[in-house]
């Protein structure tokens, strides 16, 4: 358990003073989604862009983005045409996925998911996935409300985070490695918080992994 530990240290390491939940360790992360997935990643992240109905020539934000391996799938979907943007608290994520996958369609910002920057309705499709379950549910519900703010009219949300473990000893592994960040996510909140944003045709479902995606509309109409 030491060891666990250890590791859930390590993949933190020094907080930045604005952004108390960000990850700092970006190989680390690599190796350990990777590690998680096996040789499922790109079906499974895959899957998350498919949902999504990314179409060449869309505009496509990934938040909370980490190395940008969900990103990168984007820029991908959309072609030359289009463009995906990843943005993230975390400057080591930022700059490995600068490294590793920032280039042709495909750019990386620092950003915070209750923050954007970017203008109103200047996207098609946004992303997240594993990456609000580090914030507190107040910051959760301002992130997904900016989500829907950055989003064009008709344009799509798909959120993806991991379920609550199962069991007591999920429950405290999880614990030891991600606090209660990830043994006590709300993740039945997030179709509420799209909601009360202002999506409409909420849905939600499994991708397995113990993964839960909501997916969701901005209506072309208010």
């Amino acid at each position: 358990m030491r060891v666990l530990m250890v590791f859930r240290h390590l993949l933190r390491g020094r907080a930045q003073a604005d952004a108390p939940g960000a990850l700092r360790q970006a190989r680390l992360y690599d190796l350990m989604s990777l590690v998680v997935f096996n040789r499922h990643r790109r079906r499974v992240y895959g899957r998350i862009v498919e949902l999504s109905g990314a179409q060449p020539g869309d505009r496509v934000l990934d938040v909370g983005c980490g190395p940008g391996y969900l990103t990168a799938l984007a820029a991908g979907a959309v072609a030359s045409e289009g463009d995906a943007v990843g943005i993230d608290p975390s400057e080591p994520m930022i700059d490995r996925a600068r490294q590793v996958r920032g280039h042709g369609n495909c750019s990386f910002e620092l950003g915070k998911a209750e923050a954007l920057t970017a203008p109103d309705a200047s996207f098609d499709v946004v992303l997240s996935s594993l990456a609000l379950h580090h914030g507190p549910e107040a910051a959760r519900a301002k992130a997904i409300s900016e989500m829907y703010r950055v989003l064009r009219p008709g344009g799509c949300a798909v959120v993806v985070d991991f379920r609550p473990p199962q069991g007591r000893l999920g429950q405290h592994l999880a614990g030891v490695l991600a606090g209660n960040d990830m043994r006590h996510n709300p993740i039945d909140r997030l179709a509420p918080m799209a909601q009360d944003a202002g999506f409409t045709s909420v849905t939600s479902g499994d991708l397995g992994f113990s993964l839960h995606y909501v997916r969701a509309y901005r209506p072309v109409s208010p």
